[in-house]
């Protein structure tokens, strides 16, 4: 039976500026209803490929320059951001991107226009407030006064808002304490399970991604190397020490120049 894939991203490459090449033939799929996780080190390409997801490259002289990007069977090249979202896919971008001037109310209002044409009225702000009921106490002052944990839910819930079918959510545990990261990822599972939501999560705290996740991909240098369940990721001995930080051993090599890793790199052409 065909797995039934909201997202598929095939053999993409990514150039800024005409001349920077970041992605090089990086392929992935998010099943419909499941939240798959990015992992990579820094400026292996991660918030580029939900980019180039969301078509926002353009905004910082990139483009996708070879390979396709299907989101719900419909290719998006020739699609502008907000139709994109219009469609129900929905970017919450790293750094959270609220309007620190609005109100927690505003925001999400503003959040209401991912609805038009759709022929979907907005269901109120119940839905969100439920999960996050620390926005409801906050609902009248402005985000820009809430605490980082509280913007990271603000942004979370403009997505619920928009009811989408994929949410794009690219760091979100990023400048947060522990329990706030527990806490905001254990809303994300909830999410996903009861409103039924994929995801394509980009995270540097692998331990919280894979708590989450049902299936893994990790990249380097623009390129997808390993992917599976997360129960099959956690247990490979390379994933584990250098992403999991569970290495019995003193000595730490480069990630790449493990030989093992090497062999089992899955170069797509």
């Amino acid at each position: 039976m065909a797995v039934d894939t909201i997202l598929d991203i095939n053999n993409i490459e990514v150039v800024y500026n005409k001349t920077i090449q970041v992605l090089r033939g990086l392929s992935l799929a998010v099943e419909r209803g499941k939240i798959v996780t990015l992992l990579g080190s820094n400026g292996a390409g991660k918030s580029t490929t939900l980019k180039a997801v969301s078509n926002l490259l353009t905004l910082e002289n990139g483009a996708v320059t070879a390979g396709s990007i299907r989101f719900d069977g419909g290719d998006t090249a020739r699609l502008a951001p907000h139709a994109l979202v219009r469609r129900g896919l929905f970017h919450v971008m790293e750094g959270r991107r609220i309007f620190e001037d609005l109100t927690v109310e505003e925001n999400l209002t503003a959040a209401t226009f991912a609805l038009s044409g759709r022929g979907v009225k907005p269901k109120g702000f119940d839905l969100v407030y439920q999960y996050f009921p620390r926005l409801h106490e906050r609902r009248n002052g402005l985000a820009g006064y809430l605490s980082g944990g509280e913007q990271q839910m603000l942004a979370i819930g403009r997505a619920l808002i928009a009811q989408p079918s994929l949410i794009l959510l690219d760091e979100p545990s990023l400048g947060l304490s522990p329990l706030l990261v527990e806490e905001i990822f254990t809303i994300i599972a909830s999410i996903n399970r009861d409103l039924g939501v994929s995801m394509l999560l980009v995270e540097q705290n692998a331990s919280i991604a894979f708590a989450v996740a049902h299936y893994g991909y990790i990249m380097e240098h623009g390129k997808i190397v390993l992917d599976g369940p997360t129960e099959r990721l956690t247990a490979d001995e390379d994933v584990r020490e250098f992403y999991l930080g569970m290495s019995g051993g003193e000595n730490h090599k480069s990630y790449r120049e493990i030989k093992h890793y090497k062999r089992r790199k899955r170069w797509l052409s």
